[in-house]
């Protein structure tokens, strides 16, 4: 009967989890501002406290919703309300512009000149002067800006101007058909007959990955 319990108590305490997850969104953990990174935690050990609780699982369940119900709040508030971003998530810090770091800056953000230098050759940039303006976002990743000299040529600048490049949708995936993408671009499994045949393959199960772009071109993957 213990075993009953627990097994019970732990499926609830997966699907608060899971409830909660969804209603706070999609966000990876790199992108969690410090109330999210703390509630995740909270919320995660309070879950698995409740997975065991047999006497008074209403207790931790309870504590669960509430640390949910502020999530969500402090996320729609700060949606709805620009200025509180200011106090909840924080704001960007300029650390380097034109050539001057500031010192100041690099205090309040707690970033050291070690780490600074770091996230600048992950960025790309070994070299500072190929740097215009380089802002310490809340999120705690760095956006840089480089010198308009440095930065890389792009078609505009060669005066060209290439065709727009659009998302490629499977059509077929480990052998199946996707129906649904086939007839949102306009075609059907005929037509993907067709094109398979005339690229060697007898039926959609020999074919690992299937793309296809808005010119309805088909590139075909075989699994190995």
């Amino acid at each position: 009967m213990e075993y009953l319990k627990i097994i019970m108590t732990t499926v609830i305490s997966a699907a608060v989890l899971f409830g909660i997850a969804k209603v706070s969104g999609h966000k990876q953990v790199a992108q969690l501002d410090f109330f999210d990174y703390i509630s995740g935690i909270t919320i995660g050990s309070i879950g698995a406290e409740l997975a065991t609780e047999l006497e008074s699982p209403w207790k931790p369940l309870t504590a669960m919703i509430v640390y949910g119900v502020i999530a969500v709040a402090l996320r729609v508030l700060t949606t709805k309300q620009q200025k509180s971003r200011k106090y909840i998530n924080g704001t960007p810090t300029i650390i380097l512009d034109r050539g001057k770091l500031y010192r100041e800056n690099m205090k309040k953000a707690k970033l050291d000149l070690s780490e600074f230098m770091l996230m600048c050759r992950q960025a790309g940039y070994f070299n500072l002067n190929d740097i215009q303006t380089a802002v310490y976002e809340y999120d705690g990743k760095l956006s840089v800006l480089p010198v308009s000299t440095r930065r890389p040529v792009n078609p505009a600048d060669m005066n060209l101007s290439p065709p727009q490049e659009t998302i490629l949708a499977e059509v077929i995936m480990d052998g199946r058909i996707l129906d649904e993408n086939l007839k949102r671009m306009g075609l059907n499994t005929r037509w993907l007959q067709k094109r398979l045949d005339e690229q060697g393959y007898k039926s959609a199960g020999e074919v690992f990955l299937g793309l296809c772009g808005a010119d309805h071109s088909l590139t075909l993957f075989r699994g190995e």
